[in-house]
């Protein structure tokens, strides 16, 4: 898939932001969960910190799952391991919705209503999007999200990058910016990142090669203050190890521990030695 139509995707969104949308926006005011530090705190017994995606399709899979809801995923998982929770918030091609993102801070401890289920642990989350706008970042602002993807393949510009990680660290959200290989990479810390999320898939073919992605941290080991994450192709614990002995210090986890409608138990399996 040609990253035009990733760009085309968001565009009719962003046009709605700058056309009076901006204007009706308000700042989340609640504190947000600690992003970096959550995965810091989660990496233990040679395995990396979790992040779990809520994931209802993909554009190399089509629908994985439908069937449940953003809360009941986002408690699954938070009751079973996750250090952080991923979002996808892109309608068009991942059927998902920003307002995600404010359902499930609405079941969190200290947000929940009476007389609803139990809350979810508080728990961060990243919304996981195509972002490339200033107007893009100013909608994150105004949702409960802890963290916010950059993809440099999107944004192959440090000036750029560098303006939308300030936008959002500003704000209280810690910038993802993902790479590919090592242009991205130096991109990326050229623009002052410091969580370095290397996507194992190119977005261009949709291809995933594991193998690639545990090498360029190898070959270009995190420097200091940087919080490395893998992404794409973690179907067990053995990728999980691998990621982990590579110099990873989280892990992105998706289709997997969505495919089959459990996610919770799907997670668990995962760190326990299944879902090889």
């Amino acid at each position: 898939m040609e990253l035009k139509r990733f760009y085309m995707a968001k565009q009719p969104e962003i046009d709605a932001l700058l056309d009076g949308g901006l204007e009706k926006l308000v700042p989340w005011a609640a504190p947000r969960c600690p992003f970096r530090e959550a995965l810091l705190r989660g990496a233990a017994g040679g395995l990396p910190a979790v992040i779990a995606e809520y994931k209802r399709a993909s554009p190399s899979r089509g629908v994985i799952c439908e069937s449940l809801g953003p809360e009941d995923v986002a408690r699954q998982y938070a009751e079973n391991g996750a250090s952080a929770i991923s979002v996808l918030t892109e309608e068009q091609y991942f059927h998902g919705s920003i307002s995600f993102l404010e359902r499930i801070a609405a079941c969190m401890d200290g947000g929940s209503k009476e007389g609803v289920a139990a809350p979810i642990p508080p728990t961060p989350m990243l919304r996981k999007d195509f972002i490339f706008h200033p107007a893009q970042v100013a909608a994150t602002i105004a949702t409960p999200a802890s963290a916010m993807l950059l993809i440099v393949r999107l944004t192959p510009d440090a000036r750029l990058l560098r303006r939308l990680r300030e936008q959002a660290e500003a704000a209280g959200i810690q910038a993802v910016v993902e790479v590919f290989g090592e242009r991205d990479l130096m991109l990326a810390r050229e623009s002052g990142a410091t969580v370095i999320q290397v996507n194992a898939r190119d977005l261009e073919t949709l291809k995933v090669d594991r193998e690639a992605c545990l090498r360029l941290p190898e070959a270009f080991p995190p420097q200091d203050g940087e919080l490395w994450i893998a992404a794409s192709g973690m179907n067990s614990r053995s990728d999980l190890e691998a990621a982990a002995s590579a110099g990873y210090h989280a892990a992105l986890v998706d289709s997997a521990v969505m495919e089959h409608g459990t996610p919770g138990a799907a997670l668990r399996a995962m760190l326990a030695g299944g879902a090889d």
